[in-house]
């Protein structure tokens, strides 16, 4: 998939990962919670591997990964640097937030329909929305359905 040239609306697209279904490796998921307090010994408890794909991906063949930069969208918990989960085979709808390519550019934003307009509405007060004219090159991508960044 090619390589993202940017927008003007600060967020955009660094990289594409295509899913990869090959060979999963899990990590250990605890039965209990844990608390934000006293630490108890929680070995005991381990129920089974947690794979993140099996989690966090429900359409392995139409799921791709993307790492954004910039801060259009900070107010929805996307920063610079995160990587988002999208699935392309979710039906895209008003106030879902999707990977779309505009003229030529992708980039990340939420869709917003008002009447028979089309806008891709930033998450940071400093973006304008963008109108998607009848003109423009647009393709929706993917819905994005998480968000993994480093706390």
């Amino acid at each position: 998939m090619p390589a993202d040239k940017g927008d003007n609306a600060g967020l955009r697209i660094r990289e594409i990962y295509a899913f990869d279904g090959g060979t999963r490796v899990g990590r250990p998921l605890y039965l209990s919670k844990i608390r934000a307090g006293f630490p108890s010994p929680a070995d005991d408890y381990i129920d089974k591997k947690l794979d993140l794909n099996e989690y966090l991906v429900k359409h392995p063949a139409a799921t791709f990964y993307v790492k954004v930069e910039g801060n259009s969208m900070v107010d929805a918990g996307i920063r610079s640097g995160d990587i988002l989960i999208v699935d392309r085979a979710l039906e895209v709808a008003d106030g879902k937030i999707i990977v779309a390519v505009l003229n030529g550019e992708f980039t990340v934003k939420r869709i917003k329909k008002k009447r028979s307009q089309l806008f891709l509405m930033p998450e940071n007060p400093d973006y304008p929305p963008i109108e998607v004219k009848k003109d423009s090159d647009f393709k929706v991508w993917g819905v994005v359905t998480a968000v993994i960044h480093h706390m």
